[in-house]
């Protein structure tokens, strides 16, 4: 079903006024978690909400929690997020890095004991829309084997890269899987087969079957061991600069709580020239022919600001159980 932005914003924050959050911190969280199903992350939108509101219950996610510096060092800072909610950990850091970068042309921040920041990209588009190029990444919870194991050892670590572009910023906003948990969890529940494999079944076979994937733990890294690297590095980079928990220390609690994060930033160079080299890199990538006719070539954003303006123009698209949910929450 379709529902306005406003009606889910507005539900999302009547549940955690409810639960004591203040007035202006409920305010932000539920606008993104209502701006990130607008632009078609339902994983980390309506989908997700109900578990970010088990963990609060639970304390997992410490609604008071303001994040604390501990260290600085030029244009890199360490912060403790206190276990507070991710998204406005994740909010603060990059405006922090974008700060910093004003400052110094490059700005670094690293935090510990955050939370899940929900959709990764959203802090790519918050950097892009101050223009300024944005990088982020955060480990995980392990939920991923390496390249030859069996057994879920690395974390499905989110990287953001983020181009301001006038006609539409470029925002890579990918996890370290084929496909994320999320999207795995997605197509589960609509009982659809993914459109390439995603990883293996219990037999070891590649499988389009979400659920077996799922079951067994064996998720496709992209490009292989090439994903499987990345992911390890990304873990290493997240754990040294902010001084936090690896994914390895994450998992033993069983439940994805206090990761580690970093937010980078640095100063674009918004001139004309610059404004011309990135027209010309999207440009020739979209004049590829594409593998079917009247298909289009997409950079990496695009999507995302088409279903924005399909979506505030007929309403964001819901899972109708979990709405419900929230409805009598």
């Amino acid at each position: 079903m379709l529902v306005p932005l406003y009606k889910l914003q507005s539900e999302f924050k009547r549940v955690l006024l409810s639960l004591d959050f203040l007035e202006d911190k409920a305010e932000t969280i539920a606008a993104t978690f209502a701006e990130n199903s607008r632009d078609g992350v339902y994983t980390h939108g309506l989908n997700r909400f109900p578990t970010f509101v088990e963990f609060v219950k639970e304390g997992l996610v410490k609604k008071d929690a303001e994040p604390v510096r501990e260290n600085a060092f030029g244009a890199l800072e360490q912060w403790n997020g206190n276990l507070g909610p991710g998204i406005l950990n994740a909010r603060f850091c990059m405006d922090r890095a974008i700060t910093l970068a004003a400052d110094n042309g490059i700005g670094c921040v690293a935090i510990r004991n955050t939370n899940h920041w929900m959709r990764a990209g959203a802090y790519g588009w918050q950097a892009a829309d101050a223009g300024m190029i944005g990088i982020c990444f955060s480990n995980t919870i392990a939920n991923l084997p390496p390249w030859g194991g069996l057994d879920p050892r690395l974390g499905n670590n989110p990287l953001v890269i983020a181009i301001p572009r006038a006609g539409g910023h470029v925002v890579l906003d990918m996890a370290v899987s084929q496909y994320s948990v999320g999207k795995l969890n997605l197509y589960k529940s609509k009982n659809e087969q993914l459109p390439l494999p995603g990883g293996y079944d219990k037999e070891g076979n590649l499988s389009y079957d979400a659920a077996e994937i799922l079951d067994s733990q064996r998720l496709l890294p992209v490009g292989f061991w090439k994903g499987s690297g990345l992911s390890l590095v990304l873990d290493l980079l997240a754990t040294v600069l902010s001084h936090g928990n690896s994914t390895a220390k994450i998992t033993q609690s069983e439940k994805e709580s206090s990761v580690s994060q970093v937010f980078i930033c640095l100063k674009a160079d918004n001139n004309g020239h610059t404004a011309q080299l990135i027209e010309e890199i999207v440009g020739y990538a979209k004049s590829s022919r594409p593998v079917k006719e009247g298909q289009s070539i997409f950079y990496p954003g695009e999507n995302t600001l088409l279903t924005r303006k399909k979506s505030m123009a007929e309403g964001v698209w819901v899972d109708e159980k979990i709405w419900e949910k929230v409805l009598r929450m």
